[in-house]
Parts: C-alpha cells; structure tokens; sequence
C-alpha cells in the first residue's frame, strides 16, 4: 500500500481504500481513496505492507504510527496460508515534526525513474524554524526559563531513547508474526471448533493478540471497512519446514564424516514420503516483559513468560497438532539487585498466594481442560525454595484435573548427558499416549487433545524447551506411524531429526532473545558466564556494572512492552536515563582499570598459593567450562590459573563469599598435552574457543581442565582469539618443557 504525507496527515491507500492519520491529534479515520484530491499537496513517500498501530511514548509528547516497512515470508501452512515475518518497521510521529529517511521502497506509479522521494516543503519559510517555534510554543506558552527548557530536553531524549527501544525489539529480534488469512493466534483444534463468519481479527485468542491497544482506535470504528486495515501479530516464533523420510540419506555432518559407514534402506517406499511440519509459539501479552522485571503471578493470575507452543504436522489433507504450555512458577516470587543471578525469594505468604494461583489455574483448565506440570527446578540450593512454594500450591489446590512431576533436570543431566531427559519421557510416556493429539481431515475433526503439558523451570528457557522438543518428538514419531508415514518400529530419520532438532533449537534462541533479551546457548549447560567476572575481581565492580547497565536496557525496553499494551509505567525512566549515562561513564573508567585490578587478585593468591621456592610466571582469570561443573551448578565456575616454573594451579573462586575456596596444584611433569577446540554445546554452533589442559593423576591418565578466557561477548572471541592469546602466553612459559609438540586441535 502507499503512504502519503500532507500537510495534516500521513495517508495509507490501498485500490478504493484510505487510512487517514491525524498528524494533529493522532486520529484514525477511514475515507475513500478519493479524497486524497482533497489532501493538501500530498507526496509519496513509498509502499508499506500494513499497520501495526500507534503508540504514544509519553504523555506530554505526540503519538507515533508504526507499519510494517519490510516482510520476509516464513512458509505455507495447510491451505496455502502464507506466514509472514514482520522484519523492518517504520515509525512516523503524528506531528508536523518532518519524518527522516524512512527507507521505503519506491512506488512505480509515483517514482518511475526516481531513487528517492521529494521532500514536502509546507511553505518558503525555514520548516526547522517553524517547527522549533511550534514546538516551543506548544511546550511553553509563559516566558521561557531554564527548567521548563531542561525538563523539555529531558522528555526528548527519554523518547529518543524509548524509540530505539522499540526499533529493536521489532528489527532486532525479529519475533513478530502475522498472516493476512490465517488466525496465528489459535490452535489447529480451537479453530476446528466450528464455522464463525467473523472477519480474522474478531476470532483470535486476546491472549496473543500482541497489537490489540495498538490498533484499539480501529477496532472501535466498528464497519466492515475497518477489517482491510487490522491485522492480527503475535510475538513469539514460527518455522515451517518440509520433511523427506528417506532412510537412505544421511545428515549433511554425516556425509562429510568417512567414518560413516553406508546405511541400508529400511523404508519401502521408493517415492520417500514428504509431511510438512511447522511450530508456532505464541506469547501472551499479559504479564509481558523481561525476565528480571516480570516473574510469578500476577493480580490476574497472568503468568510471565507465559507461552503456548504448537507443532503442526501435515500429511496429504491430515492436519495433526500438539500443544504444550510454559509459564512462570504462579506464586509471588522475584529476583531483585543488580548482581548476576540475584537469590529468589518470595514476595507473599502462603496463604495470600492460593487466590491468584487458583485463578491462573482455574483459567488454564477452563481453556485445556487437564493440565500436566513439569516442573523442572532444582530439588536443591537456591531454587528449591520456589520449587517447594509451587508444590505446596498444588496440594492445596487439590483438583484431580492437576497432575504434578518433579524432575530435576541438572541433578538428572549431569554431565552434559542430555539424553537422560528420555528418563522424563520415558515414565510419562502413558500420559501422553493419552492426553493425545488433535487431528482433523477435510471431513471434520477426528480426535481431539486432551488435556496440555505446562512445562516450567526458573526462567522457562533452556531447560523447558529442551524438554517440551523431547516430549513433542515423542509425539511426532507416533504421528508419523499412525499415517503411515514412518515403519512402526524406525525412528525419525537422522537428517529430519537434525532439522527437527534445529526448528526447536531456534524456538528456545527466540523465546530467549524476548524474554532475557539474549539468545539461548541451547541449553543450561553452555552458558556463557561473561558477567561473572565479578566472582573474579574482588570488588566485582567491572562485571557488576556491565550487568547494571544490561538492567538498565531492560527497563527501557520494559517501559516499550508496557505502553505497547496501554500498561502505565511505573518506573522512574528520567532516574534511571540519569544513572544510565552516570555508570557508562564508570564503566568505561572501570574498564581501563581492568587489567591492573585483575593483576592485583593475581598477585594476591600468587603469594597465598605459591611456596617460597617456587618461582610465579604468570596468571589469568578464566571461565571453566567443563560441563560436569556448570549444569550441576546452574552457573559457570570462576578460576584463576596460576603457572610456575614447576606447577600450574588452578583455583576455583566463589563469589558468593569473595574468596579461593579450593584450589588443584599440579605438577608440569603431569602435564601430557594441551588443546585448542570449540566449547561443547547441546545444539548449534559454539560460542567460544576453549583450552583443554590434559594431566596425569596418581599416574593414571584421562583427567583434565577445560578452560576459556572471559570475554564480553561471543563476538569478541572471534575465532578464539581470546583463548589463542592464553595459548602464546602459556607456551612460552611452557617452552623450556617441551611440551607444545603435543598440542593438538579437539
């Protein structure tokens, strides 16, 4: 569609239809196209795919329109409905503030033969001029004095800052859905419930309607001529795939391996059956926002982070669907503080809690009928005691539609040994035999799923979407049997469960990327552990205060999630905007005394650790990324390692109380052999490089130390250049054992 800009309107216009946008009041109104001859000198400015809705970033300041600048199209789902992605907007201030280079691609019929637009000129007047002198006047009717000027200023860059906000979180993470036919917002199963000849957008699900205030002003017209102009999106993820079982080929990894022995083929079907196979997650719009700024329950019994995930899969004219749920833990709990991984802690008693979780819960049942809860944090150290509030809740709730599992996913995959979630899998597989799966032909419904898996841990991230992926395989594999898709007794194919496994690996990166604002690591055993730098340097000021500052961008972003959904915000922005600017001016000091502070803790456990004959080469602090250590933790583990002409010591700091609290010597002698690799990662690829320290113990071979550099972000590793440093370093220490002819890459 076209987009205008007069002199009092930015007008959208498609065919016969028009869109009006007041740039005096920021109103809505539908008109015919032609009144655009009414319009007062009115210039293209280029095509736009649709309106997202209006947004006002403060209460003083104009109201700004955002469309869809640039769409990227995600696949097909059953009936030829195309999915789109929404992957640029554009942003308009409806003021007579000019608009800046908006980007937009041209329209033919205007620009034939013209790389950019003209700019509208309102008069031979300077515009600059006249809108600095509007812009005075409306802000400051009385004589103009300084505070009045200042407080001005300060609304300005607050909304500056907020726009960037909102520029991110659409362009950036790349998480916003919509299709101009197909309802996004509800399930195979709840849309087979019956015929509605209600226009799109009067039959989602208000729970995933992400621009319901947005668009409220359209909504309201209430004619039939307003449906054009609404379009549904959600927020969440959607990947469509098609998929060949073929037996015979193997995954791309697998082909370039000539360990790989030939595979024979097992499947009949010399044609290769194909099924097309998509996931959808929807986020609610209640409770939305960041992890540290939303967790729990709210007075609705509205959970963060809450999700519901659909895997689809198409046959032929089969349409099968599976739903599962993840939520934040329904009690009142929070993790507050501007240190890495606050404590938890609950906000209300036991009894002040029962109303709100029983609302959540009375509302789930209500919509699924039987809920299942997966409850996946740990048993023990700081997150048991929600852990225990939510059990609690359940037993006092005591609805026979409830069924509760504890499985304590770090206790049980210790060790980066993921397929002990088939342990999980394996004792519910009853369960979800029975809850079965919702199937439709083009003859109606054949059956329908009873009842849904909650699955949650702390964050409901990593944990919950390597579990939900495993729980929906499950499911899929039995599926594809009962179509004949698959033999009975084969298991997926290795090059469909590789994509299959990707599809969910990018769920968990974009789940993430919403709600922490960082993409997953595909898991809890790879975290990357770059704030921890304050278990490192005593003081903690470095990491503390780059993790300060994260904090900070969650607020801003917070505030956008809030006024997106007509939520007033209740944080005070202009203090935080103040303190933002004051602790990027002392990080960056802290940031040039990095390397001595770090000297210093070096040369303090230097003098603890090392006897007097022993003469210190030189030390570094690090991350150790052995997996056996982080997923048993849930943290990554802070080291120092110390190298003299006779050992090397490894010391494990915990900053829970500042100090070493054990530490290995180990003899050169013992040292066999030094590697460079990629740290291990559940799915995809590794987002650093590590040093692995092979040595003897009490002779016996098999032992080592996996370590890497502490960088900022995997970016700055680059291809190993932090842990590539470390090697130069420790080798020419090491030069004189000659021990570097047996290094060697893993």
């Amino acid at each position: 569609m076209e987009l205008f800009q007069a002199k009092d309107h930015y007008i959208l216009q498609q065919g016969e239809r028009a869109l009006w946008c007041s740039r005096r009041d920021g109103g809505l109104q539908l008109r015919p196209a032609t009144d655009l001859l009414l319009a007062w000198n009115p210039i293209c400015l280029g095509l736009v795919e649709g309106v997202i809705g209006k947004i006002q970033l403060h209460s003083d300041l104009p109201w700004w329109l955002i469309l869809i600048r640039q769409k990227a199209l995600v696949g097909k789902l059953p009936g030829d409905h195309e999915v789109c992605k929404v992957t640029k907007i554009a942003v308009l201030s409806l003021s007579e503030m000019e608009p800046q280079d908006l980007e937009l691609e041209l329209c033919k019929k205007h620009h034939f033969g013209i790389n950019k637009p003209e700019k509208i000129i309102p008069s031979p007047d300077d515009s600059k001029f006249l809108l600095k002198t509007f812009t005075h006047i409306k802000s400051n009717v009385s004589a103009p004095n300084k505070k009045k000027v200042k407080e001005s200023k300060e609304k300005e860059k607050l909304e500056r800052r907020l726009l960037e906000e909102l520029l991110k979180m659409f362009m950036d993470s790349e998480s916003f859905y919509y299709s101009l036919t197909y309802d996004l917002t509800n399930s195979v199963q709840r849309q087979s419930a019956g015929a509605d000849p209600r226009p799109l957008w009067q039959k989602v699900d208000d729970r995933f309607f992400w621009n319901k205030y947005m668009i409220q002003d359209l909504t309201e017209i209430g004619t039939r001529d307003v449906d054009f102009w609404i379009i549904p999106i959600i927020q969440g993820f959607v990947q469509i795939e098609e998929l060949v079982v073929n037996y015979n080929e193997s995954s791309d990894d697998e082909k370039s391996s000539p360990e790989t022995p030939p595979q024979e083929s097992t499947c009949v079907d010399d044609i290769h059956p194909r099924f097309l196979v998509a996931l959808i997650s929807r986020r609610s719009r209640h409770r939305a926002g960041m992890r540290y700024k939303r967790r729990g329950v709210d007075k609705n019994g509205n959970v963060a982070n809450y999700v519901e995930t659909e895997q689809l899969i198409h046959v032929h004219n089969h349409t099968l669907s599976f739903i599962q749920t993840r939520g934040s833990v329904p009690v009142f709990w929070s993790q507050v503080g501007y240190r890495y991984n606050p404590r938890p802690r609950l906000d209300r008693s036991e009894k002040d809690t029962v109303a709100y979780f029983c609302a959540h819960f009375e509302e789930q049942l209500k919509i699924y009928k039987k809920q299942v809860i997966i409850n996946l944090v740990d048993q023990a150290g700081r997150e048991k005691i929600i852990g225990d509030a939510y059990l609690k809740q359940v037993l006092l709730f005591n609805n026979s539609h409830l069924t509760y599992v504890s499985f304590d996913f770090h206790e049980h995959c210790r060790g980066m040994k993921f397929e002990n979630v088939q342990t999980l899998t394996d004792a519910i597989h009853d369960i979800i035999l029975d809850m079965k799966w919702c199937w439709v032909d083009q003859a109606g419904v054949i059956c329908k799923q009873e009842g849904i898996f909650r699955v949650n841990c702390m964050d409901c991230l990593d944990r919950t979407n390597v579990v939900q992926a495993a729980i929906a395989r499950v499911v899929m594999e039995q599926q594809l049997k009962k179509l004949g898709v698959m033999p009975p007794e084969q298991p997926l194919p290795v090059k469909c469960n590789r994509i299959y496994q990707i599809m969910w690996a990018n769920n968990g990166d974009s789940i993430s990327r919403q709600y922490a604002g960082t993409a997953a690591l595909k898991g809890d055993f790879t975290r990357t552990g770059e704030r921890k730098l304050a278990g490192v340097m005593k003081d903690g000021v470095n990491s503390a205060n780059r993790y300060y500052l994260n904090r900070f961008k969650d607020a801003y972003r917070q505030a956008v999630i809030d006024l997106m959904q007509g939520i007033p915000v209740t944080e005070d922005l202009y203090s935080i905007f103040t303190k933002e600017k004051e602790h990027e001016a002392l990080h960056k000091e802290n940031q040039r005394s990095h390397q001595e502070l770090i000297s210093q803790l070096l040369q303090s456990y230097m003098k603890l650790l090392l006897p007097d004959n022993e003469k210190f080469h030189g030390g570094w602090a690090l991350i150790d990324c052995d997996p056996s250590l982080i997923d048993a933790t849930h943290r990554d583990v802070d080291v120092l390692l110390l190298l003299s002409n006779s050992a090397y010591y490894v010391a494990y700091y915990d900053d829970e109380v500042d100090k070493v609290n054990q530490y290995q010597r180990l003899s050169l002698e013992d040292l066999e052999k030094i590697e460079i690799g990629p740290e291990p990662t559940l799915f995809g690829k590794p987002k650093f490089s590590c040093m692995r320290l092979h040595y003897r113990y009490k002779e016996a071979s098999g032992y080592f130390h996996t370590l890497r550099a502490v960088v900022r972000n995997p970016e700055e590793d680059g291809k190993g250049r932090a842990v590539n440093l470390m090697k130069t370093s420790l080798a020419s220490d090491l030069k004189t054992k000659a021990l570097w002819p047996r290094e060697k890459n893993f």
